[in-house]
């Protein structure tokens, strides 16, 4: 029996919203999975532009039943969405994925694999890169090793792109209102709490768009900097953050701000 037989106990949700252009390129790389996951959780973000439809469209291409599409009636952000499809997953474990992203075809495979191998895990990352359209991806060594991610280093940084995470289902927190950089904190909140978080070091998912695109969510550069000075915030009178560690926090993320409107500047040149 092929590896692709074995069906991965594996929920993968991806939050929709206008992304006809986009979704069947990110549906396929979850396909083409060399350990197909048991489920794919499609939640449109009330788009209202005709992509529940062709989600739905989508759906029927594949074994029946493999895609669930569900709808919310109102655009509550991404954070909303996925929380709906995490709660309606079925996998012992949610694995996360953006319309416009893409895995690599072993990405749940060797995760997956490595989370076995160490049970204590609760949520597991990797790197990431960007690539122009049709750019051949590097591939996923055989092993990865994984470090152990620090509350000191995700204030410094974000080590877990969402396209990247995999973490137990039954994690009790969820992703914030679109008020917090929802990803962000969560992560935040869950290392706080003392879970065990690993980041691997094999990269095992692709964007397209630089992070910082202009024409993207992520351009709207004072708006994503409020949305992650608010989850410091919120870390803080949630967790105890100390007064002197979420200042230096603040102060680091503004800095990183100026050097991003900086970099986009150069871009629209």
């Amino acid at each position: 029996m092929e590896t692709r037989d074995l069906a991965a106990d594996v929920s993968v949700v991806i939050p929709c919203w206008r992304c006809k252009d986009s979704i069947d390129r990110a549906v396929a790389s979850v396909a083409a999975q060399t350990r197909r996951p048991r489920e794919l959780l499609l939640v449109d973000d009330a788009s209202g532009d005709g992509t529940l439809e062709h989600l739905r469209e989508l759906a029927a291409r594949y074994a029946q039943g493999w895609i669930r599409v569900s709808a919310l009636e109102r655009n509550r952000g991404p954070g909303a969405a996925r929380n709906a499809g995490w709660d309606a997953a079925a996998g012992a474990v949610v694995a996360f994925l953006d319309a416009d992203d893409a895995w690599l075809p072993e990405k749940l495979e060797r995760q997956l694999e490595w989370m076995a191998a160490h049970p204590e895990a609760v949520l597991t990352g990797h790197p990431t890169v960007q690539l122009p359209e049709g750019a051949v991806a590097p591939g996923i060594p055989s092993a990865c090793s994984a470090t152990r991610v620090t509350l000191a280093q995700m204030l410094r940084s974000n080590r877990f792109p969402t396209r990247s995470v995999m973490l137990r289902r039954d994690v009790p927190q969820r992703f914030g209102d679109r008020s917090v950089s929802e990803d962000y904190l969560l992560w935040l909140e869950l290392v706080a709490s003392g879970a065990a978080c690993y980041r691997l070091d094999a990269v095992m998912a692709v964007s397209f768009r630089p992070d910082f695109d202009p024409g993207g969510w992520s351009g709207h550069l004072w708006r994503h900097e409020r949305s992650e000075l608010r989850a410091l915030s919120t870390l803080r009178s949630r967790q105890g953050l100390s007064t002197l560690a979420w200042a230096a926090a603040s102060v680091w993320s503004f800095l990183k701000f100026l050097r991003r409107a900086l970099i986009v500047g150069l871009l629209r040149r």
